[in-house]
């Protein structure tokens, strides 16, 4: 039996992470921008410190292990969503570039998934690729997020927008790879 705690203050964190997504919805889809970029911010501090609090705090476990990633999708999924579809946006995320990010994340939960069914319970390492591409994916929701605030467009985002793309084919690549890589009994 694991006797490590569940609610440490580092996993409360994450789980307010995950809590904060459908508020930054409503506000979008609202077109309360600036209280969106307010709700995004809070969401990315409470990434940084429950990471931060975890390790030098001694709070890891592996529930946070598994919830960190879980609360970054859902927020950058909830992002990508209604930063796309919500109508009346200045500057939305194309259709492409939220079909390309979804479909990575599907595919990489689908493999971990089956990896896991087939090989026994793994908690699987975030690679650089993935966190430059996540990382690519948070300054473009908020980018998006800010200059629908300002009201604004700027002729660099399709460069943007390009650069989340090439990251996101890169890491889901090197996950494949990766995953290809895992031996029979998952060791």
């Amino acid at each position: 039996m694991n006797n490590e705690p569940l609610l440490t203050v580092a996993n409360q964190l994450t789980i307010l992470r995950m809590g904060l997504a459908p508020f930054l919805a409503v506000l979008v889809v609202w077109h309360e921008f600036a209280w969106a970029l307010v709700v995004f911010v809070v969401a990315g501090v409470t990434d940084l410190l429950d990471g931060y609090i975890a390790r030098r705090g001694h709070q890891g476990t592996k529930l946070g292990a598994v919830l960190d990633p879980i609360a970054d999708k859902v927020l950058l999924t909830t992002s990508f969503l209604v930063l796309t579809w919500s109508p009346g946006l200045v500057v939305p995320v194309p259709v492409w570039v939220t079909v390309l990010v979804l479909s990575r994340d599907a595919i990489i939960l689908i493999s971990a998934a089956a990896i896991t069914l087939s090989s026994g319970f793994r908690v699987f390492a975030p690679s650089l690729l993935g966190k430059v591409s996540t990382a690519c994916q948070i300054v473009t929701a908020g980018l998006v997020i800010a200059l629908n605030a300002a009201g604004d467009t700027e002729p660099w985002m399709p460069l943007v927008f390009g650069v989340v793309a090439v990251f996101t084919v890169a890491s889901a690549a090197h996950y494949a790879w990766r995953a290809s890589r895992v031996p029979a009994g998952g060791k």
